[in-house]
């Protein structure tokens, strides 16, 4: 079943993907930082956004299957 909190799940999950699958985007050295290329940084950068955002996804997904199964009781963490 799709509900919004799925579609923001999978929004999540999806993101880094796409950017940095997207090369073209990030395929330059301007602007450097702190003497770091941009494609190198950019990239390094998504490794923190990435963890961030599945977790994010993570709590979502646990707070909505606590949802389902009424107030959380007898279920698990699946």
């Amino acid at each position: 079943m799709v509900t919004p909190v799925r579609v923001v799940i999978a929004l999540c999950l999806v993101a880094p993907f796409v950017a940095l699958l997207w090369v073209g985007s990030y395929a330059k050295t301007d602007p450097a930082f702190i003497g770091i290329p941009f494609f190198y940084w950019y990239q390094m950068l998504w490794v923190v956004v990435s963890a961030v955002l599945t977790m994010v996804a993570h709590q979502l997904w646990q707070r909505d299957q606590r949802a389902r199964t009424g107030s959380g009781k007898g279920g698990g963490s699946r």
